[in-house]
């Protein structure tokens, strides 16, 4: 009887020596990407009252400056809690305020030497050497307005968002909310040029101070060889213009994987009634319309921030939750 088992015995343990061998996972290899994190390494806290609109590296590598709306601080990179306050425009009567800072930015060479741009449409050169408090500019930018054209828009589209210094100081670029300009800071009479980003919204001021539209904020960036300059406008569309003598090129692009692709055209609505217009109570504008070239636009999608490479012509963009790096 004993002797009858043992072949049974012997297929049983051969069945499950097959079983666990057949049913081993097999482990799969894959390779994974490095990833990059960002430590934080210094935290330089508790000196501004308002959001911080501009962070800039001075040319010594030693200081920068933070600017708010009414205020502009002085930094030491190794020192973390002081800094020294070098522009202040608040006044004693808070009523008394007719602008805030909007924009600031150190010269890439000298120093001792910092922009900073308004809400008023002025852009005010500092020499860090006059005094501790820079109450006072060496140069004011501004470009006076012909009579009478002013209106109630006037001083909300003439507020500079961004100004960026050229790689050689020469130039200071400006954006405000219809136009990008160029400034000689030897020439403090005026603009040297003057490139319309999107005339066509101009007749529809209205309806972008009902959505507040109007109040967003463009950046701007110039190349490295100062011949070209952009800024980004809505539809996420960028625009890049020629700034070189003679020069009128103006290149349109996307911040889509395909930036060239023509943009859908809608028909034509019929024009808003403006009589129930109002700041208090908003109906809200509507977020599409047609520019003068018959191309559709969406003020819900804006291109807002940009920038150029140093030495290469490579434009960084951000549209929504999305990086295009475009490279020509």
């Amino acid at each position: 009887m004993i002797l009858s088992l043992i072949p049974v015995l012997d297929f049983t343990c051969i069945f499950l020596i097959c079983y666990i061998y057949l049913t081993i996972p097999i482990q799969q290899v894959t390779s994974q990407e490095t990833s990059l994190a960002a430590n934080c390494r210094r935290v330089y806290a508790h000196a501004h009252d308002y959001h911080i609109n501009s962070i800039s590296n001075n040319s010594d590598g030693e200081t920068f400056i933070s600017a708010d709306d009414l205020r502009i601080n002085l930094w030491n990179l190794e020192i973390s809690n002081q800094s020294f306050n070098i522009v202040d425009v608040k006044p004693t009567n808070m009523e008394d305020l007719t602008e805030v800072i909007t924009s600031a930015e150190f010269h890439p060479s000298h120093c001792n030497t910092l922009a900073y741009s308004s809400s008023k449409g002025s852009i005010r050169l500092v020499d860090l050497r006059q005094s501790a408090l820079c109450d006072t500019h060496s140069k004011l930018f501004e470009q006076h307005e012909a009579p009478g054209s002013r209106s109630f828009f006037t001083e909300i589209i003439a507020s500079i968002s961004d100004i960026k210094f050229s790689m050689d100081g020469r130039h200071i670029l400006s954006r405000d909310y219809m136009t990008l300009k160029l400034w000689d800071v030897n020439m403090d009479s005026g603009p040297v040029a003057t490139f319309q980003v999107h005339e066509y919204l101009r007749p529809k001021l209205c309806d972008l101070y009902e959505n507040d539209s109007i109040f967003d904020k463009f950046e701007c960036c110039q190349s490295g060889d100062g011949l070209r300059v952009a800024t980004g406008s809505y539809s996420n569309i960028f625009r890049v213009f020629n700034c070189g003598a003679g020069g009128s090129e103006v290149t349109t692009l996307e911040a889509t994987r395909n930036p060239t692709r023509r943009q859908i055209q809608n028909p034509a609505r019929p024009a808003r009634s403006l009589g129930s217009l109002t700041r208090v109570v908003r109906r809200g504008a509507e977020n599409t319309g047609i520019d003068a070239n018959g191309n559709s636009y969406d003020l819900s999608t804006k291109l807002l921030h940009l920038a150029w490479h140093p030495s290469e012509n490579l434009i960084a963009c951000a549209a929504a939750n999305s990086l295009y790096m475009y490279y020509a």
